[in-house]
């Protein structure tokens, strides 16, 4: 099977920022490539960080890849700015990335070819004579050079560059269209088929239910489920609407008996001008928190209902639970509220300004056996502050604090930005730090730097941002999903941070960034900048991701409230793109069973 790695050029609807990454396709049955991931990049350059901790985006043009010498893989590309052109800062170098099956890559860093010269293009392959990689490359006089290096991770010990004949450096034979074609490889087989169904979305291939079951009563037979076989060899257990009109549960016998599955599939938006969502069950009812764009994003406005359409269906029931309040100095951004369980008190975690524009991270406490739907029996809100009873900050934004408890140690993240709309902006950044269950508005350890907004997907359309994060904690690894991108506009997208349950959190160095967005623009259909995204389970145990996006591929937008399931894989990893048809296909939700009735 062949692959080719390639960028895109870029338009209107897919920028620079993303068109200048790593992008990769294999050929199908035909022998035409297909691109994987959606046509979306899967390696972007990691931007700089100048001394006065200001971003400078990067992008990459040229990639190569090739097989290493130990059955892997390796891709090398040369590093530019954030439109594509030489980049003084990355003059003589190139970027190297090592993969064992690409699917996951290392970044291997940057590789040092030469002082003065800018790359042009590279490429690399291993040398079985001299037992080392050869790096050969083209200024942009049109003079080619080669470096040696024996262990591609350590890049840093590579051979001064000797001067080299030309080369005609071998580009795909079918480029895709609208694309600068890079090389193309031949793997095996198995090698290229898994490659390929890493990097297609996982889909519904089949349901499976039992051929019979035996019953007593109606509501046993309720509690038959159906299992969703999907792509990837992975399962979904499924409720079913059984029909079961006709059958007398109160007589033995046999039934043929008609259902459909379930699905979790409701209608977009749910609602309009509300984002950032939550939703909280609590004591038998969904409660549905927002930011309200429909009101400027003043006050704290919250849904209550029996059931998860009930809060979306037309009138609903809701309250403002804080408003405007020039006493407190509320008065702007009443942003991103959500629900928090913390020592068995329920809280509010939100962001909010006063007269002088600026958010800050606060919190508030439902009273003892209070009512969610009465502000009156809400705490007065307090600004999160750190150890010594400062401030998170006194010179910059916070805002999107979530809270986490995982092996004992409670955590909260939050956003914090500073010098926004000045030269001097850091871009949001993502925070870390433990705090005490029973007093959760002081931190007990100082803040640690997370994540940054260093890959282009996350710096783009002059947005730099991490921003939204989100725990969803599993058996085994503690996963922050968190927003990148234009917040208000097309390219918002949500990542992953990543570490192992039982881990250091406040080591930063112990989290793992995934490359590539987990729901982009590119994930659903039309829906647009999914992003700032939470979790919750209902009644049945399913876990369900809600997030805010657009009806339209716009700069600026609406943003709407979605939700839809989240997907376990076949490895147990969490995704986020299982949706619709791809979840349950029509084709497939239409069941029979032979019950049998038997005697109570």
């Amino acid at each position: 099977m062949k692959l080719t790695v390639y960028t895109r050029l870029p338009n209107q609807d897919y920028t620079a920022s993303l068109s200048n990454s790593v992008h990769l396709a294999c050929a199908d049955d035909s022998g035409e490539f297909q691109p994987l991931n959606r046509n979306y990049g899967l390696l972007f350059a990691m931007a700089t960080v100048d001394e006065d901790d200001v971003i400078h985006e990067k992008g990459l043009k040229n990639p190569y890849v090739f097989p290493t010498s130990g059955g892997t893989f390796g891709i090398v590309a040369v590093r530019v700015d954030a439109l594509g052109e030489e980049d003084d800062e990355s003059r003589g170098q190139i970027l190297l990335w090592t993969s064992p099956d690409l699917i996951s890559f290392e970044y291997q860093g940057l590789v040092p070819l030469d002082r003065e010269r800018y790359v042009q293009e590279a490429v690399c392959g291993f040398d079985s004579t001299s037992g080392q990689y050869e790096i050969r490359w083209q200024d942009n006089d049109g003079c080619w050079y080669v470096n040696r290096l024996a262990d591609l991770r350590k890049p840093e010990l590579i051979s001064p560059p000797e001067p080299a004949e030309p080369i005609a450096v071998e580009r795909s034979a079918q480029p895709l269209p609208g694309t600068r074609p890079g090389n193309e490889i031949t793997v095996d087989y198995a090698i290229g088929h898994r490659v390929q169904r890493a990097w297609t979305p996982v889909h519904n291939t089949g349901i499976r239910v039992a051929e019979q079951v035996s019953v007593r009563s109606a509501d046993e037979l309720i509690t038959v489920r159906a299992t969703a076989v999907y792509s990837d060899g992975s399962t979904a257990d499924k409720q079913v609407a059984w029909d079961t009109e006709g059958i007398d549960f109160t007589v033995p016998g046999t039934y043929t008996v008609h259902g459909k599955v379930v699905t979790h599939d409701l209608p977009f938006p749910l609602a309009s001008g509300y984002a950032d969502p939550v939703i909280l069950p609590w004591n038998g009812r969904y409660y549905f928190l927002a930011t309200n764009d429909n009101v400027g994003d003043i006050g704290i406005y919250v849904r209550v209902a029996d059931t998860l359409l009930g809060l979306f269906a037309p009138g609903f029931q809701e309250a403002v639970i804080l408003d405007l309040n020039e006493e407190l100095n509320f008065i702007q951004t009443f942003w991103a509220p959500e629900f928090h369980l913390i020592g068995g008190e329920l809280y509010i975690l939100f962001a909010v300004g006063g007269k002088v524009w600026g958010p800050q991270c606060h919190l508030m406490k439902l009273n003892q056996g209070g009512d969610i739907m009465n502000a009156a029996d809400w705490s007065t809100p307090v600004r999160v502050r750190r150890m010594d009873g400062t401030p998170l900050t006194e010179n910059g934004i916070t805002l999107d604090m979530t809270y986490f408890k995982a092996d004992e140690t409670s955590c909260v993240v939050w956003s914090y930005r500073k010098g926004i709309g000045t030269p001097l902006d850091t871009g949001s950044m993502l925070y870390i730090a433990t705090v005490n269950e029973a007093d959760p508005a002081v931190l007990t350890s100082e803040p640690v730097l997370l994540s940054r907004p260093l890959l282009g997907w996350e710096n783009v359309q002059g947005t730099i941002n991490n921003e939204g994060p989100y725990p969803l904690i599993t058996d085994d690894t503690v996963y922050i999903a968190y927003s990148g991108g234009a917040a208000t506009g097309y390219t918002y997208a949500v990542g992953w941070l990543s570490i192992p349950r039982g881990g250091d959190y406040l080591d930063a160095g112990a989290w793992s960034k995934a490359g590539t967005p987990a729901l982009s623009y590119y994930s659903l259909e039309e829906i647009y900048g999914p992003g700032h995204n939470s979790f919750f389970q209902d009644v049945d145990g399913t876990v369900l991701v809600l997030y805010h996006g657009e009806e339209q591929l716009v700069k600026h937008g609406t943003r709407c409230s979605a939700m839809h399931r989240v997907h376990f894989n076949s490895e147990g990893r969490p995704l986020l793109d299982v949706a619709n048809e791809r979840d349950v296909h029509p084709d497939y939700a239409d069941c029979v069973i032979q019950v049998t009735v038997q005697s109570i």
